[in-house]
């Protein structure tokens, strides 16, 4: 799989990413531990089934770079200069041990870069859905990527 060039996308161009995940007590746990975040919602069984929720929450981070994860071999593998900041993340729905979790991408803008003629700016929408449909994770993604070679 390989990404795309800036000059390959046009505005609402549409991927569902095939590669899914199904996420597992152990991704939760060494995401959590690997960044500090000593959350007992995450790691606590106990202080979690006295939750609202009755379950451990898979840590939002992880949630939030699996969806970005998933999308780099249909968007950018290949063709990214650097990645321009993340913004209008939300989680509108809790992410669960045993969530099986799909990506898709729009193109949500594109510019020209005015500091680098050989590149443009791409900004996608990146949307997560568990396996009953619900939308886990969204972002606007923008990034910076090389047009293709003359």
């Amino acid at each position: 799989m390989a990404g795309r060039y800036y000059d390959e996308w046009q505005i609402g161009d549409r991927i569902v990413h095939e590669i899914r995940r199904t996420v597992t007590e152990t991704d939760n746990l060494l995401f959590s531990t690997m960044t500090h975040n000593p959350q007992p919602l995450h790691l606590d069984a106990e202080a979690a089934r006295a939750s609202e929720f009755g379950q451990i929450l898979v840590n939002g981070t992880f949630t939030f770079a699996l969806m970005v994860g998933l999308s780099v071999g249909d968007t950018t593998l290949g063709t990214l200069v650097a990645n321009l900041g993340y913004d209008q993340l939300t989680m509108p729905n809790p992410v669960f041990i045993g969530d099986t979790l799909r990506a898709e991408t729009e193109v949500h803008a594109l510019k020209d870069s005015r500091s680098r003629p050989e590149a443009g700016i791409v900004t996608f929408t990146h949307r997560l859905r568990n396996q009953r449909d619900d939308i886990v994770c969204q972002c606007l993604r923008t990034a910076l990527l090389h047009r293709r070679p003359a």
